[in-house]
């Protein structure tokens, strides 16, 4: 070796040029096998595997960034012979060094690929935990970069690190507040990526589709999509609507508003009419039985149906409500059910419907909830009732001006 060291020195500049030009040609040969052969041949055969993590090796360029390091080797391991000056030396370990620290990054982008597919991935979201990783690493890198292009130890950098705390603390704020609020969101599974989460106050109302360590994707019910902070999510209030879509059924709560000018006690023809009514006959039997029987053991008149006990439209109609919903298909029985009346209102006394669908589609719940309500607002003038509704221009129309006589 010593003799052939001896040699390169004795040569021409001529001769030294060419044996640079040699070596970059050779260099370059290396890196066109290497690209264009060996690592082809290799994603030929991850391609007929079953595993994923070759696939995505390839897909993420892990090997492709590879395939830099074959020709960089090859001139740094004839450094000596070709007597290179001390900076060129330090430039290409840096590029070593540089490539190796991408080749990194990119393998942990595919674990992280490969995670974000599995079935865990729902259950512990660990992009923000990837980020972080890859953010030690960068800083390491760059650590040591600095410490080969200035010939120092990068022990000698790690010490100056100290005395920046207070500093790097301030520069690194957001990034160690969204890592505590991303450790927060996981241990306490406040959410995850697929749920439906509303935030007024960031005017984001939709599901979540990115988790990352500094911020939150959520993508709106009008395919617009809010980024906010993860730390400013955290620290507010929002509510999420995983709840609802784990326990198998979707509120549906709203009201009738009735017209009490048209609430009246039932009489004989209404209660026989009532009778057909499959869904609430054996209700009106019962309480036509236990109505009777409570008048006869208190010697009640039965002539006015003010006194003693009456059944009432309004009541009928609620009984009607419960039994018709009782009987739907799909409405879930197991969880909350009410029928109640609320409290008079200046536009009506509301009949308010509290339950729970069985489908937590949003489309199928509207459709269910709409096709309730249309049935129930068609059958009240059954039972002798009106809705309240404020006049319209038509009503007003119809109403006749007389004109007193001077």
């Amino acid at each position: 070796m010593q003799n052939l060291l001896n040699y390169i020195l004795s040569i021409s500049n001529d001769q030294l040029h060419m044996v640079y030009l040699t070596v970059i040609i050779i260099s370059f040969l290396l890196y066109l096998v290497t690209r264009y052969i060996i690592l082809k041949s290799i994603s030929h055969f991850f391609k007929k595997t079953s595993t994923k993590l070759d696939d995505v090796l390839i897909e993420k360029g892990v090997l492709n960034r590879l395939s830099y390091l074959i020709p960089l080797i090859f001139i740094y391991n004839l450094k000596e012979l070709l007597a290179m000056y001390v900076i060129v030396d330090r430039v290409l370990i840096t590029l070593i060094t540089l490539i190796f620290i991408s080749s990194i990054n990119a393998f942990i982008n595919a674990l992280s690929d490969i995670y974000s597919k599995s079935k865990y991935s729902n259950r512990l979201n660990i992009k923000s935990y990837i980020q972080v990783v890859k953010l030690f690493i960068n800083i390491f890198g760059i650590i040591i970069i600095i410490a080969l292009l200035t010939g120092k130890s990068p022990i000698y950098f790690l010490s100056g690190i100290g005395a920046l705390t207070a500093v790097l603390m301030l520069i690194f704020k957001d990034t160690i507040l969204s890592l505590v609020s991303s450790i927060q969101i996981s241990s306490n599974d406040l959410f995850k990526i697929g749920d439906w989460i509303e935030a007024p106050q960031f005017g984001a109302d939709g599901d979540v589709i990115d988790i990352a360590l500094h911020s939150v994707k959520i993508q709106n019910w009008d395919k617009t999509i809010s980024i906010i902070p993860t730390h400013k999510l955290t620290d507010s209030s929002f509510k999420n609507w995983r709840g609802m879509s784990d326990s198998g059924g979707r509120r549906i709560k709203r009201s009738i508003k009735i017209d009490m000018n048209s609430i009246k006690f039932c009489d004989n023809s209404m209660i026989e009419r009532f009778k057909k009514f499959k869904v609430i006959s054996d209700y009106i039997n019962q309480k036509q039985s236990e109505i009777n029987k409570h008048n006869i053991e208190n010697n009640i008149n039965e002539e006015g149906l003010i006194n003693g006990r009456s059944l009432t439209n309004i009541g009928t109609f609620r009984a009607y409500i419960e039994g018709y919903l009782r009987n739907h298909a799909n409405i879930h029985n197991e969880m909350t059910f009410l029928v109640r009346q609320l409290a008079p209102e200046s536009d009506g006394l509301p009949i308010e419907i509290y339950v729970f669908s069985s489908d937590t589609n949003w489309v199928n719940y509207e459709a269910i909830q709409s096709n309730i309500f249309d049935h129930l607002l068609a059958v009240l003038s059954e039972f002798d009732l009106k809705v309240f509704q404020n006049p319209t221009g038509d009503d007003f129309r119809k109403i006749q001006i007389t004109e007193k006589p001077l």
